[in-house]
């Protein structure tokens, strides 16, 4: 490492903050659609002159942007994923990553760091229907488009037959949406804060599965989830608790299984040395200053989880970037 590197560590907050505000402002299917030069980006994103240009070369120097002269281009990178015109467009994703709650619990990392857990009011993002959930589902739906078909997929509910589906912390929905197209038989029922559901209504509606979509507004651990379900997802929501809180959770996940069902956690489980996983690192760290006892768990510890609660067996499948353990009550 060099001194050099070093300095880009310093430095690196000022590339989350100018490709956040280059989404903001929509620079960059501005300049797909045509817009290659400082005045026209300027009228067409509602900024001035000087501060265009300033921001567009300094994208340009961290290589999301070409300039050719006085025209900027998009790079590859930002073509692919940043101007929404394209199919694989994440640029929403920005705000989930680096937020204002985000962020404001990264500038109190030290004192998360000596607390060993979020210094944020009220338990940080778990406070009752913390707004931040809500943009965070719009936020993070990308994935869930991505992820979602893929996850359905993987657990074969195509060839269910009619089942029912509990998604618990459902989010944008995406993934027990995905579960109901692939297999017209499906019942889903998802469970989050009012104001998310609202999110994940929509996508049901947009997906036309809402005839099959019903909700249960509130928080997992106080909610009645009912009983008879084939499969419980549990989708980047274990990691948000301390391990004895997800036992609490996952007793209740048991018991409203059907003999032989199936909980499915979808998350970034890290490897058992926990840095060779570097995307599972960073996450950790975003758990440390934003919740109370939240963490990225090994395979073991959740296999430990399951079977603790009553779980006769857990298996574990990659599913790029994240995997998947899958447990089963006992037949």
């Amino acid at each position: 490492m060099s001194l050099e590197t070093i300095l880009d560590l310093f430095t690196a907050n000022y590339r989350t903050a100018a490709i956040k505000t280059g989404i903001e402002l929509d620079i960059f299917t501005a300049i797909g659609s045509g817009a290659d030069v400082t005045r026209d980006l300027a009228a067409r994103c509602g900024a001035a002159e000087r501060g265009i240009r300033i921001l567009c070369d300094y994208l340009t120097s961290i290589g999301l942007l070409t300039k050719q002269g006085e025209r900027y281009g998009l790079g590859p990178d930002a073509a692919a994923f940043l101007d929404k015109r394209s199919l694989a467009y994440i640029g929403s994703m920005v705000t989930a990553y680096s937020g204002a709650t985000t962020l404001q619990g990264l500038a109190r990392l030290t004192a998360a760091v000596r607390q060993g857990g979020t210094v944020l009011p009220d338990e940080g993002v778990l406070a009752p229907d913390h707004p931040y959930w809500a943009d965070f589902a719009r936020a993070i739906a990308p994935a869930g488009h991505f992820m979602g078909p893929r996850l359905a997929t993987l657990l074969n509910v195509s060839a269910g037959g009619r089942i029912r589906v509990l998604d618990i912390a459902a989010g944008h929905g995406l993934y027990g949406i995905a579960v109901a197209i692939q297999n017209p038989q499906a019942e889903v029922v998802a469970l989050d804060w009012p104001s998310v559901l609202a999110v994940a209504q929509g996508n049901a509606e947009a997906a036309s599965v809402a005839d099959r979509y019903r909700t249960i507004p509130g928080s997992a651990f106080t909610e009645e989830f009912g009983e008879r379900y084939d499969l419980v997802l549990l989708t980047n929501f274990l990691s948000d608790f301390d391990a004895a809180t997800c036992e609490l959770l996952l007793t209740k996940v048991h018991a409203a299984l059907v003999p032989g069902g199936r909980a499915v956690a979808l998350q970034f489980v890290v490897n058992d040395d926990r840095v060779s996983t570097p995307v599972a690192a960073y996450l950790s760290l975003a758990l440390l200053t934003t919740t109370p006892g939240g963490d990225n768990y090994t395979f073991g510890e959740l296999d430990r989880m399951f079977r603790n609660t009553g779980f006769l067996r857990t298996e574990l499948h990659e599913l790029p970037p994240e995997r998947v353990v899958i447990a089963y009550r006992a037949p």
